[in-house]
């Protein structure tokens, strides 16, 4: 939980994260974001889609808190949804509501998702409304919620570090959802705060769905969780169109191959944007053992630097290997 922390506390850092715009790209963050803009993103969907592999894509940015620049956001995941379907990729959207304009007036952030929904039900294309931290989490419900009376291209993420989640994934089981863990610092009133907790509820949410629900999105990059499930599904006899396996851009792209190549469902999850830097800290918090995964990928590249991510999370990385 210590290191959990520090990642969360690096991602909070706005000097670190303004370096990080203005120096990644520089040091290697191209290994885990495919992109500063949708063009760039398009040519590794496609690569992707070429083994076998769906995407998810993440138009970076979060915590907005002026019109201005979420109207902008919206306008760029609405040239997201044009690209899908005029490269006709294999691909869908992942949104975060904070970016849209939820801290700035919930009215103002519906219509937003709503002109973003509208655009791709005509398309034919699933859009993922993302989960953030507990504050919220209610109000990211609702809008699916109210959205969906109108269309049926939504979905959304139960995160299993919070209590309510094993009452959510019942309440939400007609919906598409993506099962995480969790990546942001939440107090004991409504999160667990043990890794073993956690991952103990992760497993009972996952199986839940898979066995009552509509489309499970198995987000892990942890091989124990996959033969875990593997087994399940075997034992259950769940078709494999019932779910999929989802990782991120750049960690462990060997198995994201393998997986593909075996016949499972497969989507990774593209982030793409100048904006990075707090999204990938909390990939790191939610399970520090991707600091590993990030290194080997780095170094096959034959790059200088562990991770890109500046100073910050460079000096975690020295002081965690030395605690090992």
């Amino acid at each position: 939980m210590i290191v959990k922390n520090f990642f969360i506390h690096l991602s909070e850092n706005q000097l670190l994260n303004k370096a990080a715009q203005n120096y990644g790209f520089k040091l290697g963050a191209h290994s885990v974001v495919a992109g500063t803009n949708i063009e760039e993103a398009i040519g590794s969907i496609k690569e992707l889609n070429a083994q076998g592999i769906s995407c998810t894509i993440d138009n970076l940015g979060e915590f907005v808190h002026d019109k201005a620049e979420a109207l902008a956001a919206k306008n760029q995941i609405l040239g997201v949804v044009d690209a899908i379907h005029n490269h006709d990729v294999d691909a869908h959207i992942s949104l975060k509501p904070s970016q849209l304009g939820l801290d700035i007036d919930y009215a103002f952030c519906f219509e937003n998702i709503k002109e973003i929904v509208d655009k791709a039900s005509h398309y034919g294309i699933f859009i993922n409304i993302d989960m953030e931290n507990y504050d919220r989490l209610q109000p990211s419900f609702d809008l699916m919620e109210e959205l969906s009376k109108d269309y049926d291209n939504i979905g959304t993420v139960i995160q299993s570090y919070f209590l309510r989640a094993q009452e959510d994934i019942k309440k939400y089981s007609n919906y598409r959802l993506r099962i995480v863990k969790g990546a942001y610092k939440e107090p004991e009133a409504v999160a667990y705060q043990t890794k073993e907790e956690i991952d103990a509820n992760y497993i009972e949410l996952i199986e839940y769905h898979l066995l009552n629900g509509k489309f499970t999105s198995i987000a892990t990059h942890d091989h124990n969780v996959i033969n875990h499930v593997k087994q399940f599904v075997i034992d259950h006899n769940i078709s494999n169109d019932k779910f999929e396996f989802q990782m991120l851009y750049g960690f462990r792209k060997e198995m994201q191959f393998e997986l593909a190549a075996q016949g499972y469902n497969f989507c990774t999850y593209i982030p793409f944007g100048t904006d990075w830097y707090g999204y990938f800290m909390r990939r790191l918090a939610e399970r520090p053992q991707n600091l590993n995964l990030v290194v080997k990928q780095v170094f096959t590249k034959k790059t200088n630097t562990a991770l890109g991510v500046v100073a910050g999370a460079f000096l975690l990385g020295r002081l965690t290997s030395k605690k090992s």
